[in-house]
């Protein structure tokens, strides 16, 4: 996020949003809103105030900075405190909403939900799901995985710096026919699995999550030989259980091998 931001340059490739660089975005402020760090935050300044220079330095109208208090819930007496005395929620809420001051159409934001208590991450989920009802597009990178699940229309999984996998909320968790196979000789099964062109996901204990029927991995298993100890339909345990999948220990993707991660335009 660093890197599509301008904040920290690439060793390769490159990153546009909305169709270019963000350094040569003219007042990219008016077109993408970022919240990294909400810690970043000048502590000596109220939320007022942050807000009320953000607008100026964006161009909109004062009273644009005094709606988005109203919409994160910092009117009155909290937007008159200085943000050093705010609570994580409470600068979360505040990043949120310089974020917005300028109506953009892109949010980049990583882990907004922070220091928020249930009633702020539900208010936060209807926040930035109602932004990508109404057309915009949220880039967002949260460890709360049932939030994301619950809010996001695309996914991707980074493993080792590559990408595991990506695709719609239909792709990835309700794959029907996923198969859970676990064999004797776990390289084996990998080569098996792969020689038979199925797609299969390697986690750190061994098993396989096989995008095929159990009767497609049986017949790839028998074929080589390779000993199956468990064959069965996966459990569709949501997001989390792929992330585990995807990413414990030393997880790899076969048949089809993961790419390098590309920037690219930010997906709805």
């Amino acid at each position: 996020m660093r890197m599509i931001c301008g904040l920290t340059p690439p060793s390769s490739g490159s990153a546009t949003v909305k169709g270019a660089p963000y350094g040569r975005i003219a007042n990219p402020g008016r077109h993408v809103g970022v919240l990294l760090d909400a810690g970043a935050q000048h502590g000596g300044r109220t939320g007022r105030e942050t807000l009320a220079l953000t607008a100026h330095l964006v161009g909109v109208d004062r009273a644009r900075a005094e709606e988005m208090l109203g919409l994160v819930g910092l009117t009155g007496k909290a937007g008159r405190r200085r943000v050093g005395g705010y609570s994580l929620g409470m600068r979360q809420r505040l990043g949120i909403a310089q974020a917005l001051v300028g109506d953009p159409s892109v949010l980049i934001l990583d882990e907004p939900a922070n220091g928020l208590d249930p009633e702020g991450i539900f208010w936060m989920r209807g926040l930035l799901r109602d932004f990508a009802d109404r057309g915009g597009t949220v880039l967002l990178s949260s460890h709360l995985l049932r939030e994301v699940e619950a809010v996001a229309d695309r996914f991707v999984v980074i493993a080792g710096g590559r990408v595991a996998a990506q695709g719609t909320k239909e792709e990835l968790l309700t794959s029907p026919g996923g198969t859970v196979a676990r064999g004797l000789d776990p390289d084996a099964l990998g080569a098996a699995l792969a020689a038979a062109g199925l797609t299969a996901r390697r986690g750190a204990d061994g098993a396989f999550a096989v995008d095929a029927t159990a009767e497609a991995v049986g017949r790839a298993a028998a074929a080589t030989g390779a000993v199956l100890l468990e064959l069965r339909q996966a459990s569709g345990g949501g997001l989390e259980e792929l992330f585990l999948t995807l990413t414990s220990g030393a997880a790899e993707v076969l048949a089809p091998r993961p790419v390098p991660v590309q920037a690219r335009e930010a997906v709805r």
